[in-house]
């Protein structure tokens, strides 16, 4: 369960002929009879009157379809032998699908993916959304887990509130309600009317300014649909790079011009915080403010807050600390694999999931484990041992959490390790 090698690629259709409009992925595409077979079974069932939405073939390979607004179908070949479990693999191509055809949305709007009037062009037009698709599908940053949580990766800086304040200013300046402040890709602040987006909504518009923040550019204006609030109507996206890995950003109207907000507005709210901004910039990979104090025994953690569908992760390999004899500690990108792997591992066995498609089709189905059948109540916490860590989580109604800790520390004390990790973070910062 807790490795994972296998590769995925994405596979793009018409859903009424079967035409392709474009492959991502693994670097060796399919064969077009291989994706030919894979459009076939799937019309096949549906004239049988099955809808068949996922299969795992005997070389350890998954498939999953999704067809949308009856317009365009994605498939996800998950290839090579992944340790991850069956109805794991699966919700993980499930949200990949679901976030692909939203960043889709995002970038063309809903009504050119769903009305096909020319397909050559819409060959052509999709090409604008290769890099977020990318973002998403090869996960080069795998510190970020809103993908899989659908809950807006943030960050917790010292002193929250002239950022705020001055977020507040800044957007109703530029003619908006909706500003966010991103630091090192994770959102900092962010204006109340931008916290009602759909959760869904904020993780992408976050993935797509780590992605604008990527080019050379200190500034721009695009385009963007919103795929649940406003999937035909374009709304403009107006980033701005404070300093190296700071970026402030609204949502607008017609007005104000780039130009304008670059020229008049951002100097004027943001030049006499970049002192702040530096120190929050030194918040690292905590993720949170100094006040916050971990035990050393904490590798990594990964705490949600399930009423407003924000997360904060981080991973601490404080090695300087470890005892000589202490067993090698898994490094800092395995942390984050492991993480990722122990949260679809209690979600899809364990712990409720909440608002995705692939959380309703395991409830429909009754993919848990046997023995919760049997019980009245939602289990409230679960722990794992493995030859590389221990892993625990904690579920409250306000909170989930997940927990690595070294293989040294007690099994038995992993409970009292969550409850103080999760009391220090909430009482320091009120998440």
């Amino acid at each position: 369960m807790m490795s994972q090698d296998a590769s995925i690629q994405l596979v793009c259709l018409t859903a009424s002929s079967g035409v392709p409009l474009f492959t991502r992925g693994a670097s060796r595409q399919l064969p077009f009879s291989i994706i030919g077979s894979l459009n076939g079974v799937h019309m096949f069932g549906s004239g049988q009157g099955v809808v068949l939405s996922s299969c795992e073939s005997k070389g350890g390979g998954r498939v999953v379809w999704r067809v949308f607004q009856d317009s365009m179908m994605l498939i996800a070949v998950s290839t090579g032998r992944s340790a991850d479990s069956s109805r794991g693999e699966r919700l993980h191509l499930q949200r990949l699908l679901e976030n692909i055809w939203s960043c889709m949305v995002m970038v063309l709007g809903q009504d050119e993916l769903a009305n096909m009037r020319n397909v050559e062009r819409l060959k052509k037009d999709l090409r604008s959304c290769f890099g977020l698709i990318d973002e998403l599908l090869e996960e080069r940053r795998p510190e970020f887990l809103g993908n899989l949580t659908h809950c807006a990766d943030c960050l917790l800086p010292s002193n929250p509130a002239p950022l705020q304040e001055a977020l507040e200013g800044f957007t109703k300046a530029a003619e908006s309600e909706f500003g966010c402040l991103l630091i090192h890709g994770r959102v900092a602040a962010a204006t109340e009317m931008w916290w009602r987006l759909a959760p869904q909504e904020i993780v992408l518009l976050s993935a797509l300014i780590r992605v604008l923040s990527d080019s050379a550019a200190v500034s721009c204006d695009c385009p963007v649909f919103l795929p649940q609030g406003s999937p035909t109507v374009a709304h403009r996206l107006l980033r701005f790079q404070l300093l190296r890995g700071i970026d402030v950003c609204v949502l607008c109207g017609p007005t104000p011009s780039l130009h304008d907000v670059e020229s008049s507005l951002v100097g004027h709210f943001w030049s006499p915080l970049v002192d702040t901004l530096r120190d929050c910039l030194a918040v690292g990979e905590r993720r949170l403010p100094p006040s916050v104090s971990l035990r050393p025994d904490v590798l990594a953690f990964l705490l949600i807050n399930r009423e407003n569908h924000r997360s904060v992760s981080g991973v601490l390999t404080p090695s300087s600390i470890r005892p000589k004899d202490e067993p090698t500690l898994p490094s800092g990108p395995r942390c984050w694999e492991l993480l990722k792997l122990f949260y679809i591992f209690c979600v899809t066995r364990y712990f409720k999931q909440d608002g995705t498609e692939a959380a309703l089709e395991d409830q429909k189905e009754g993919n848990t484990e046997d023995f919760v059948h049997g019980f009245s109540h939602q289990p409230l916490q679960c722990y794992l041992v493995t030859d590389e860590c221990k892993s625990f989580a904690l579920q409250t109604p306000q909170h989930q959490l997940f927990l690595l800790a070294p293989l040294t520390a007690p099994t038995f004390a992993l409970n009292s390790i969550a409850k103080q990790t999760l009391t220090s973070i909430t009482a320091a910062t009120g998440f």
